[in-house]
């Protein structure tokens, strides 16, 4: 589709707020998250979400609600006090790919971070300086963060590597729950350390299909360099707040078949 600017402007703002709304909270994984006010619960709850966050969505939120179960409802003081014996629970999840290997990996990982930070927010925005262009510099530094501890090797995919061309769909989600602040109920606004404008759109098969009909991006690989076109478009559209636009894009995927 060639639409003029102004048009494209005003049909996805219009699909942003229609699908920007707190209704649509059960049916995603935004809602295990949703379930805590407490900071480092939002954090806990919704990066495990996040990482378990491909395939069936009914299922990614049944797996999600049970580690917040195994947590006893309250993961941060879970994770604060929880013994190494504690952890050997987390053995018997799985998800797809995701396995009980993992999982306790990344239970015993979480924990070690908070012992020595109050936030997640405090591991990701650890670079200082970093530019709007660096997106993929303060994912790539959480990463290498995540991972230092004893680990592995496998447990390696579950958190992709934008420097390796990794779309990361799953971070850039979790970033805009954190980072995003609106009126709307559904983004948590948590974090102010990284700003609104240096998000990159969480890019999988349905934001990618309608990017692409709709001439945001040509790429025909769902990869960071694909998002970082979709991105920079959707700057064009609005450049202080561009990934509101990934609840017009993927609304229309997967609500409207568009």
């Amino acid at each position: 589709m060639n639409i003029p600017l102004s048009e494209l402007k005003e049909f996805l703002d219009e699909k942003s707020v229609l699908y920007n709304k707190s209704k649509f909270i059960h049916s995603d994984p935004i809602s295990i998250p949703h379930q805590f006010s407490k900071k480092q619960d939002i954090e806990i709850s919704g990066f495990l979400s996040a990482t378990i966050s491909w395939g069936n969505r009914k299922s990614i939120i049944k797996n999600a609600q049970k580690l917040v179960d195994w947590m006893d409802n309250s993961p941060h003081d879970y994770i604060t006090n929880a013994s190494d014996s504690d952890l050997t629970v987390f053995q018997k999840f799985v998800h797809r790919t995701f396995n009980g290997d993992d999982c306790q990996f990344f239970i015993y990982a979480l924990q070690q971070i908070y012992k020595q930070h109050n936030s997640l927010e405090e591991v990701f925005s650890a670079e200082e300086g970093l530019k709007e262009t660096d997106t993929s510099s303060f994912i790539s530094s959480f990463r290498n963060s995540f991972f230092n501890f004893p680990h592995l090797t496998r447990t390696e995919k579950h958190i992709s590597n934008p420097i390796k061309n990794s779309a990361s769909k799953r971070l850039n989600m979790m970033l805009r729950w954190f980072c995003r602040h609106d009126l709307q109920g559904v983004d948590f606004g948590i974090w102010n350390k990284i700003k609104p404008s240096q998000l990159v759109c969480p890019l999988d098969v349905h934001t990618g299909n309608v990017g692409r009909k709709l001439g945001l991006f040509k790429r025909k690989q769902n990869d960071w360099k694909a998002a970082i076109e979709l991105t920079n478009s959707l700057k064009k559209l609005d450049p202080i707040d561009p990934i509101k636009y990934d609840f017009a894009l993927f609304g229309l995927g997967v609500f409207e078949k568009f």
